[in-house]
C-alpha cells in the first residue's frame, strides 16, 4: 500500500488520546475509533506512522495493532481474557521445575524462585511448586485473588498482558514487568530459562536463535506498550 498521507498529529479527545493522518482520526482494524488512553501511548502510535517510507510497511505497527486488539477483542470480552491470563495462572512455567538432584533446578531456583516469592507477598497468596509435568492445581484463593488483580486493569494492560504471558507461559512473569517495572530482557530470560539452559549445554542453532531474538522482541515491545498506557 501507498503512503496517502502528509502529516501525523495526536490529538486529545474527551475519550482519551488519537492519532490523526492530515486531521482525520485512525480508526481500529475492525472499523472503531483508535483512542488510547495516554498521551505516552498515542506519540508511540503517531512515531509508527511517521516512520513510513512510500509503502506502508504492515508488520512494522506492532504498537498500533496491540490498541486494535485492546479495542477489537479485549474491550468486548474482557471476561473472556482475563480467563485465558487465569490459565496462564495455572500452569505458570516458573511453578514446574526440575528435580531437586537436576543441575537444572538450581537454575530454576536461582532465577523463578524470587520472583514466584515475590509474588506470593504481594498478592497474600500460596503458590503451589511441583519438580516434573504433572499438573499441580493452584489453591482458589491464589486463583481469585489474580482474578480480582487483573479485573482491575484497564483493556489496553490487559492487552499486553495477553503478549506477554503467552510469551512467558506465565502470570508470575508479566506481573512483574507492569507492577515492578523489571527488565524486560531479564523477565524474557527468566521465562526462557529452560530453553536457554539446554541451548548452553548443546548449542543453540541460528533458527532457534532467530526466533528467540523475535520473541524477546515481541516481549519487550509488550512491556513498553503497557508501560506508556499505564501513564
Amino acid at each position: 500500500m501507498k503512503k496517502f498521507w502528509k502529516e501525523v498529529s495526536v490529538q486529545q479527545s474527551d475519550a482519551g488520546w488519537q492519532v490523526t493522518l492530515d486531521g482525520r482520526g485512525i480508526k481500529t482494524q475492525r472499523g472503531g475509533q483508535q483512542v488510547v488512553p495516554t498521551q505516552a501511548c498515542a506519540q508511540m502510535l503517531a512515531k509508527e506512522w511517521a516512520a513510513q517510507g512510500d509503502e506502508v510497511d504492515p508488520k512494522s505497527f506492532i504498537f498500533r495493532d496491540m490498541a486494535d486488539f485492546a479495542i477489537d477483542m479485549v474491550r468486548p470480552d474482557r471476561d473472556g481474557t482475563i480467563a485465558k491470563l487465569l490459565s496462564y495462572a495455572d500452569t505458570d512455567t516458573l511453578t514446574y521445575r526440575a528435580k531437586p538432584d537436576e543441575p537444572l533446578y538450581q537454575r530454576q531456583e536461582q532465577m523463578w524462585e524470587p520472583l514466584v516469592t515475590a509474588f506470593e507477598k504481594r498478592h497474600d497468596v500460596s503458590v503451589q511448586r511441583v519438580s516434573g509435568i504433572i499438573h499441580a492445581q493452584q489453591p482458589e484463593k491464589t486463583m481469585q485473588s489474580v482474578r480480582e488483580r487483573l479485573e482491575q486493569e484497564d483493556d489496553f494492560t490487559l492487552a499486553a498482558l495477553m503478549t506477554l504471558a503467552s510469551l512467558a507461559a506465565s502470570i508470575v512473569v508479566p506481573l512483574a514487568v507492569i507492577d515492578d517495572e523489571a527488565d524486560s530482557e531479564a523477565m524474557f530470560a527468566a521465562a526462557n530459562a529452560e530453553e536457554d539452559w539446554q541451548a548452553e549445554l548443546w548449542g543453540w542453532d541460528a533458527q532457534a536463535e532467530q526466533a528467540r531474538k523475535a520473541r524477546l522482541e515481541a516481549f519487550a515491545s509488550a512491556a513498553q506498550f503497557a508501560k506508556a498506557v499505564r501513564g
